[in-house]
């Protein structure tokens, strides 16, 4: 890595003026660049090997004091390897539990896997809902061939982000 700049182009917003160009350096090394490269590099090298996604089918269960949403996590082949599912964390809004660790190993003659979760909320605070900025980027821990273990970001898609929404309420009593 080498030192950074960003560049910026401003100008208020009541303003008719060009805008003003605002360079700011970013120091050499800078910790959280480097942990963000390392993160997307390592991140990259799990999937080429197995694409990691929510599954389709998601059901509410239990009784309205302990509901829970059951579903699963489809892991896909993409390229050689064992790929191996150590762990999924949870988020801002969602609590992860795995019915067992290791969650499961993609064998390198396999195509698919997966793995049962189960999400309950995390906080029932007004708050919490407002504040949801993070609250589907589940962090999945895995490896490939047994090597370092690393974590890759799965967000399930739009419908069942919403369908989660409206489980949480159910299951927190908010409106």
């Amino acid at each position: 890595m080498r030192p950074a700049t960003v560049v910026a182009h401003v100008r208020p917003a009541s303003s008719s003026e060009p805008p003003r160009k605002v360079i700011f350096q970013v120091p050499h090394p800078d910790p959280l660049l480097a942990r963000l490269l390392r993160d997307e590099c390592s991140e990259h090298l799990i999937k080429q090997s197995a694409d990691i996604t929510f599954g389709p089918t998601w059901t509410e269960s239990g009784p309205k004091s302990d509901l829970v949403m059951r579903g699963t996590l489809v892991i896909t082949r993409r390229g050689p390897g064992t790929v191996t599912i150590t762990d999924v964390g949870g988020t801002t809004h969602y609590i992860a539990t795995p019915s067992t660790r290791p969650l499961g190993t993609l064998s390198a003659g396999a195509q698919r896997l997966e793995v049962p979760l189960q999400l309950t909320p995390g906080a029932c605070t007004g708050h919490a809902f407002a504040e949801a900025k993070k609250a589907f980027l589940f962090p999945v821990r895995a490896s490939v061939d047994g090597g370092t273990e690393r974590v890759v970001i799965v967000t399930p898609p739009k419908p069942l982000q919403d369908r989660l929404i409206t489980y949480a309420h159910r299951a927190c009593g908010t409106p």
